[in-house]
């Protein structure tokens, strides 16, 4: 299924199919990165007529597998990275090019080829006490690209930099105020790879995304799987307002910004429906009944209330407005609510297992 509703305009800077030619130094790079395969060839390879969109994908989790599909049927070469030989393989077998990168010791052949690609989507978290590892390594990705066909960098970050803003509708330009270790180091990560993408002359992108949700990763699968909560999900459910985004959603916003022309380095990519997770698990247990009737425990803690204390002393709440990405990217939300997003969700799927 093509998720991707942003019509293309007449003219835009990134000339997606239409891309320079692969610089003589570049070129003759190509018979040493031999040995640098994308899952069970080499990107060296490919035939040039089929390596003009060429997107590479620093973290392939969710976001980057989703969106590397959705590439690859409109005729990218998509080439991603994971950190485990187990993961690798898993990844394989599901039709991705993958390649293994460890930030702690990175391949310089893996570093050195992406100045083959015209795209790079980096959608690694930052860990705790040490913050982004690739950009420990900024100075040699720096001169890497220099002389690369990379033209379009986006570094995907979290609404989680705005910290506690008690309820308040916030944009792009809202002060930023984390309060958590990893909003901290996202903040910066964010500041840094702007500066890195821009320095080079690429059109770079952050965008602070929600909470992230689609098929197998929603309230509905959470319910079925019959999961415990987590620490941090316990947490989030004594908030008024937490804003999240189907991850059809991020792919049509990641597209819309490779043809659209902007100044603007950041986005909220978010939905219209900052609903409390309470709400949203209710739905979704509604859901599972209209279907699948009297399949469901209605004793799980899932959509259970919270304490007014607990709800009074939520600081962390905040309505995330999407406002910019709408009126510069065009994109027009496919799911602008978690209601149809958990409806799509449960309308692909068959009677599982568990219940």
């Amino acid at each position: 299924m093509d998720v991707y509703q942003f019509k293309t305009p007449g003219r835009f800077p990134l000339r997606v199919g239409h891309l320079p030619p692969i610089s003589n130094k570049t070129s003759s790079f190509l018979p040493r990165l031999a040995s640098f395969t994308t899952g069970s060839h080499s990107l060296a390879d490919k035939p040039e007529s089929e390596s003009l969109n060429r997107m590479f994908i620093l973290g392939m989790g969710f976001v980057g597998q989703f969106f590397a599909q959705s590439l690859k049927k409109e005729g990218w070469i998509v080439t991603g990275t994971c950190t485990s030989k187990a993961k690798k393989k898993q990844l394989e077998e599901k039709g991705f090019d993958v390649c293994l990168f460890d930030a702690n010791q990175p391949e310089l052949s893996t570093l050195n080829a992406l100045k083959l690609y015209t795209h790079l989507l980096v959608s690694i978290p930052p860990v705790s006490c040490a913050g982004d590892l690739v950009l420990w390594h900024e100075e040699l990705l720096r001169n890497m690209l220099l002389d690369g066909n990379l033209q379009w960098l986006c570094y995907l970050s979290s609404t989680s930099v705005y910290g506690h803003c008690g309820g308040a509708w916030v944009d792009e330009d809202y002060t930023t105020s984390p309060t958590s270790e990893l909003a901290k180091l996202r903040l910066v990560a964010e500041e840094k790879w702007l500066n890195l993408g821009q320095g080079l002359g690429l059109s770079t992108r952050v965008f602070r995304l929600g909470g992230i949700y689609g098929p197998g990763r929603s309230a509905v699968d959470t319910i079925i799987k019959q999961e415990p909560l987590s620490e941090g999900q316990k947490m989030r459910t004594s908030r008024q307002y937490t804003s999240r985004v189907h991850v059809e959603d991020i792919c049509q916003a990641l597209k819309a910004s490779i043809y659209t022309p902007s100044s603007r380095g950041i986005y909220n990519i978010v939905d219209d429906d900052p609903a409390p997770r309470e709400e949203v698990f209710t739905y979704a247990e509604d859901l599972i009944e209209n279907k699948w009737p009297g399949r469901t425990k209605r004793s799980t803690d899932y959509a259970s209330a919270v304490s007014p204390t607990k709800k009074a002393n939520s600081r962390g709440d905040k309505r995330v407005s999407n406002m910019r990405m709408k009126r510069e990217l065009g994109v027009k939300l496919l799911h602008p609510s978690y209601k149809s997003g958990l409806l799509s969700i449960i309308d692909q799927m068959e009677k599982p297992i568990s219940l």
